[in-house]
């Protein structure tokens, strides 16, 4: 599927946040946007003819759409400008000036500084952000300056020029806003205590100030001063509200690429984020067709050199889930955790929603050729004579051993086919016995597909391990179908499979379809056998806590029981007062049986 409609690429969209692209015929971009549900944006820019004449000319041209999926709004905020800014798109004017968005900076020098800036200076200061609003910039340095007298001036405070007595204390120092480290009057130590505090603050990890904080607060408030001790609470929720770090944006890794890769049987998808300055500025995802069993390893590695030459990319790191040989100049990093790992992370989930695009798209546009794609994949892992397009599963439900039922579930070629589900209440079984009923059930159905000469399926499947499987097979047997039906069994774990005569379980692949299939197959079992032991169990419990009243059907009894709430409110309650929920006849009938009992 080379060039889906737009339309099929609209309806595959994620419902997350993240950033669309638009392209136009000749694969040049004209517009970047951010979106907190990526496929309603995208959407409302088709169903509707737009105010202004350049948003409708925009989307006349529109003939691709690309996305990075990210996992917050400000992080979409902050990629969106990255991407106007790289990629200069032409319908975007907004953004396309030299403006970024503003940085709280902790500058190197002896008695830290801490102000905003919107230009990051290599002199080893730290910068946190950025920020996408003004609002928070501000209201981080204000509670900073609330919580710890910094000095705000731009003296040189070199030891030799305090010990001189170079500078007086100012206005700041007598209001009580800086405790006058220019004059020595505030050691060293104890002000990059303070800045230490602030940088934890900065980094989201505010357990210690917030401590502080409240204690200030609880001080205030006795000693009665509510004013203050309101404008401090009001700051800490917003520091509670705090988002403290973007994984788009991080100063600290420069020029770096990320590859990840997420595979299936028949394919891998490769997907690569560009870093440069600490900044994303591209997203690109690679479908490579399998042709041998390669691994993940291999097909990666033929990845990242096709990438690297396509967007001659020169950075002399990459970020990649495992290692990989591409080369000796280019350092490969494995990371664990920390800010590396995140933006690994996101790579995978961009990997993993464009596969889930891709096969939502064939779904849409070739249902034939998925199912076909399924039922050859379903016959490989499970090892069948023949492709499973009807499979049954079967799932016993005795919830403490009252009323059991149970269920049996079918799927045509890999899809549930609701007509075709059928329950069972157990007859020849008395109270719980998995087994024995688990062969009555298997026994009353195929017999039952026998006499009515209908098609058996290719696959049955039963919810439960060993034993289970051997005591469907007695029917089997007993059916003379041994042979003609593949049966497994499928252990609570949901990996191990069991089959007939062999005691070691095959275990599938986590990630394979075939299990997502038996997964599907058995929930529904399970979904299906649960509501009917429901119905069953609430019925006999009305039945049992109900005298049956001659000429009062189940219907009126139950309207009561909930209108009443319990048959004891039922029996104190007046002649009249049934009557408005029933009538006059059956309210009579109700109150002569009670009085007469």
């Amino acid at each position: 599927m080379d060039n889906p409609t737009l339309e099929l690429q609209i309806q595959t969209l994620p419902d997350g946040p993240g950033v669309y692209q638009y392209y136009d015929k000749d694969g040049k971009i004209l517009y970047v946007g951010k979106a907190k549900n990526l496929k309603k944006r995208v959407a409302s820019y088709f169903n509707k003819v737009h105010d202004t004449a350049k948003t409708n000319v925009l989307v006349k041209k529109i003939v691709s759409i690309k996305h990075i999926v990210v996992p917050t709004e400000t992080d979409a905020l902050l990629l969106e400008n990255n991407l106007i800014k790289t990629l200069m798109p032409r319908y975007n004017v907004l953004l396309r000036d030299d403006k970024s968005y503003p940085w709280i900076c902790i500058k190197k020098e002896p008695f830290s500084r801490i102000f905003s800036t919107r230009r990051l200076i290599k002199d080893g200061s730290e910068y946190f952000g950025p920020y996408t609003s003004f609002k928070t910039v501000s209201t981080i340095l204000e509670l900073i300056k609330e919580l710890y007298p910094l000095r705000t001036c731009n003296y040189d405070l070199s030891k030799s020029n305090i010990e001189n007595g170079k500078f007086k204390v100012c206005l700041e120092y007598h209001i009580g806003n800086c405790k006058g480290p220019c004059e020595g009057f505030e050691s060293l130590e104890n002000y990059q205590k303070q800045v230490d505090a602030i940088r934890e603050i900065l980094k989201g990890n505010f357990k210690e100030s917030m401590k502080d904080f409240k204690k200030l607060m609880t001080d205030l408030a006795r000693k009665m001063h509510f004013e203050e001790a309101q404008k401090i609470k009001d700051k800490i929720e917003i520091l509670e509200n705090y988002q403290s770090r973007s994984t788009i944006v991080n100063p600290k890794i420069t020029n770096i690429d990320v590859f990840s890769i997420v595979s299936d049987e028949s394919a891998a998808f490769v997907n690569f984020l560009q870093i440069s300055h600490g900044s994303i500025i591209r997203s690109h995802t690679m479908e490579i067709k399998k042709k041998l069993d390669e691994t993940d390893e291999e097909l990666l590695e033929l990845a990242i050199i096709e990438l690297r030459e396509r967007f001659q990319l020169l950075s002399k790191e990459i970020i990649v889930p495992f290692a990989v040989e591409v080369g000796e100049n280019i350092k490969v990093t494995v990371p664990q955790l920390g800010d590396k790992k995140q933006i690994l992370d996101l790579s995978i989930r961009n990997a993993k929603f464009y596969r889930i695009e891709q096969l939502k798209q064939l779904q849409i546009v070739d249902p034939d050729r998925h199912a076909n794609r399924i039922m050859a994949q379903m016959q490989k892992d499970l090892r069948l004579p023949v492709e499973p397009r009807h499979i049954e599963c079967f799932d016993n439900s005795n919830i403490q051993g009252t009323n059991p039922v149970a269920a049996c579930v079918v799927f045509k070629d890999g899809k549930p086919s609701k007509k075709d589900y059928r329950h069972f209440n157990i007859k020849t079984v008395e109270g719980p016995d998995d087994f024995a009923s688990m062969t009555e059930v298997v026994y009353r159905r195929y017999k039952r597909l026998l006499d009515e000469k209908e098609p058996l399926p290719q696959l049955i499947i039963i919810d439960g391990g060993k034993g289970q499987l051997s005591s469907a097979l007695k029917s089997i047997d007993e059916l003379g179908l041994r042979g003609k039906i593949t049966i497994i069994g499928i252990a609570k774990r949901l990996e191990e499979l069991f089959y007939p005569g062999d005691s070691i379980p095959l275990y599938l692949d986590k990630k394979s379809e075939t299990l997502k299939v038996i997964q599907q197959l058995r929930n529904e079992a399970h979904r299906f056998g649960i509501t009917h032991h429901r119905d069953k169990r609430s019925k006999s419990a009305l039945n049992s806590s109900i005298e049956s009243i001659p000429g009062i059907g189940e219907k009126t009894m139950l309207a009561l029981i909930q209108h009443f709430k319990s048959v004891k409110r039922l029996k104190l309650a007046t002649e009249k007062e049934i009557s408005d929920v029933i009538g006059i006849s059956k309210a009579k009938k109700i109150t002569d049986f009670y009085k007469t009992n």
